[in-house]
């Protein structure tokens, strides 16, 4: 089977084929290269994905990759990320060796067929000059044939005719035998062209033709077989990642194998537990006595009066105190113009009973931890060093995590100064290397920083011990002294400290009453006044009828007159006191106040 013998006169169909071949082979091509560009953008897109959701580098986010499903969630992004890479390799083995060697191969295929076809059209136009001698050889014949044949018939007539000279008549005969003679020379001329056109024409369908349209059939099946192994390569491309695919696809498999729900609820615990005692039973409160109610020592609150005498006297408390205690500012207060019927209080009642503890122990859970000193705090002020806002046990992990710190950065300084002494030895053995005194600066700085980092880490030690219970509890001069921290600490500290007007809300639970006095005395600067009975700056009288049914206020009669202890400061609220330990909160619109000028405190009317 070949197309020298099958399609000896195709060539035009041929020509048409072949050209058809390499518009395929170049579609392939252009197959293949979008394919590698939807590989490269895939790849990309993955990458950005992986990258997008990569936890951030020193933030809360990153802490949270401490879980286990966490982990396998981390490790997920990563095997995405190889996922990519080998999308990537596709692309590129796809453009290096099937995009890259296609292109070259089609230009050098199509160098060949335009050889071949070229060869072709020779070959017919040499078979066609051919043709034409032999036609133009055959005219010539024929037409001296006819000359001869006239010139014959003139002479036989000329000979005949009696009439005409003897000289006329061997002219006849002349010319007719001239004519004879170019005939037989045409006739053997077109005897030879024709000849050799047939010879030619022998080897142009037998030799010449079938010659180039083997090399043309063989350039076509190159093509196709280039074709195929192209194909082959396509797939085996895609082929040799699998392996390295499935081990990504492994990897997060056991990465979701790895996840393990009792880690992750340990660790919720490490991270969350306060390492306080749950509140005591709250006692009855008896509301039918006419004598003032009482609030039984393991109650979360305590009254003003026995919170003095605590401070005063330093008697301890029997219960557990917890840092949600806290006195509550009362709502926005009725409108200015409201009058005694539009109050919906009603009769005079005793004050409404405090929230539930389950309010309190829920608040307290789901609420952030108080921060340390909120005056400081509006004033630029920060976490208090040792950590005292938070729970007893996330205090000691933060101290010991401050600690590991602290002795990792003293490890480093120690090598340092190793380094630098070992540098001064080679130098004084080896003055030429340079001059040993050039170290001693360096070599004292090392050393001052490894002693204020040791300093500073007994500092974190010793805080520690303390939350540990490992060392004794600190006398009461010392606390006094000092406020929640010891005296060597830094003057940010202290100054937190003294801007207190009452102890500081710490969560550190301690087993000197002294804490639990702090504990107790937990207020709001800006919002809660403190523990401490301030002084009257004036009186008022209610002009209605007020029961204060919400914690921290105070319920007032027609008519009263009490003593003024804190004005209204834009909130609505104006505080009163009645006696020694009965005070609180009422709307400024239900009193009239009366302001001494000379009191301390008191506005200053011109």
């Amino acid at each position: 089977m070949s197309w020298g013998t099958e399609l000896w006169d195709q060539f035009d169909n041929l020509e048409k084929h072949t050209q058809w071949g390499i518009d395929i082979l170049e579609k392939y091509i252009k197959f293949v290269k979008e394919r590698t560009e939807i590989e490269l953008s895939y790849a990309k897109q993955l990458r950005n994905l992986s990258k997008k959701y990569q936890p951030k580098k020193n933030s809360k986010e990153e802490e949270e990759y401490r879980y286990t499903a966490c982990k396998a969630f981390l490790s997920t992004l990563n095997e995405t990320n190889d996922y990519a890479g080998q999308h990537e390799v596709i692309s590129e083995n796809m453009t290096s060796q099937i995009t890259v060697e296609l292109a070259r191969y089609v230009q050098e295929l199509k160098q060949e067929r335009k050889s071949h076809f070229h060869d072709g059209r020779k070959a017919q136009q040499h078979i066609e000059t051919c043709w034409k001698q032999l036609e133009s050889s055959k005219r010539r014949f024929e037409r001296d044939c006819k000359e001869a044949d006239r010139a014959q018939q003139y002479f036989e007539k000329m000979d005949a005719d009696i009439n005409v000279t003897k000289a006329d008549v061997e002219k006849a005969r002349q010319q007719a035998q001239m004519r004879h003679q170019m005939a037989e020379d045409s006739k053997a001329d077109y005897s030879s062209i024709l000849q050799k056109f047939n010879h030619e024409q022998h080897e142009y369908y037998h030799t010449h033709i079938p010659n180039i349209f083997q090399k043309i059939q063989e350039m076509e099946e190159r093509r196709i077989v280039r074709i195929g192994e192209s194909v082959k390569t396509y797939a085996e491309l895609d082929r040799q990642v699998i392996p390295i695919i499935g081990k990504c696809l492994d990897g997060i498999v056991k990465a979701a194998e790895s996840i393990d729900p009792k880690n992750d609820s340990q660790l919720a615990i490490e991270a969350y537990k306060s390492g306080f005692e749950p509140p005591g039973d709250i006692e009855f409160e008896d509301y039918t006595q006419p004598m003032k109610r009482t609030v039984s020592d393991n109650s979360l609150s305590n009254s003003r009066g026995e919170g003095k005498s605590e401070l005063k006297f330093g008697g301890k408390s029997k219960g557990k105190l917890w840092p949600f205690i806290k006195k509550n500012k009362p709502p926005p207060p009725p409108p200015a113009s409201a009058s005694p019927s539009a109050v919906p209080n009603g009769p005079q009642s005793p004050k409404q009973q405090k929230e539930p503890l389950s309010h309190r122990f829920n608040e307290f859970m789901t609420s952030k931890p108080k921060i340390h000193c909120f005056r400081s705090l509006k004033r630029g002020g920060a976490t208090p060093e040792d950590f005292s806002n938070l729970p007893p046990e996330q205090r000691r992990k933060k101290l010991q995590q401050k600690v590991d710190e602290l002795n990792k950065e003293i490890q480093k300084e120690m090598d340092q100064r190793d380094a630098i002494t070992k540098m001064k030895d080679v130098y004084l053995k080896n003055p030429q290397m340079g001059d040993p005194a050039s170290l001693d600066h360096k070599l004292a700085e090392v050393s001052q920083n490894i002693e204020k980092l040791r300093l500073e880490a007994q500092k974190f030690e010793a805080w520690l011990a303390e939350v540990e219970g490992r060392l004794p509890a600190r006398s009461e001069q010392a606390r006094r002294h000092s406020g929640m921290y010891d005296v060597q600490n830094p003057p940010a500290v202290n100054n937190c400290a003294q801007d207190r007007e009452s102890p500081d809300g710490s969560y550190t639970e301690d087993q000197s009453q002294e804490s639990e006095v702090k504990v107790l005395a937990t207020d709001f600067d800006d919002e809660f006044d403190d523990e401490e009975s301030l002084p009257a700056i004036g009186t008022c009288k209610a002009l209605y009828t007020f029961e204060g049914q919400n914690e921290g206020t105070i319920s007032v009669a027609e008519g009263e007159t009490l003593y003024v202890i804190e004005e209204d400061k834009g909130d609505g609220w104006t505080r009163i006191r009645r006696s020694e330990d009965e005070e609180g909160y009422v709307p400024t619109s239900y009193v009239e106040v009366y302001l001494d000028k000379n009191a301390k405190g008191a506005k200053t009317y011109i």
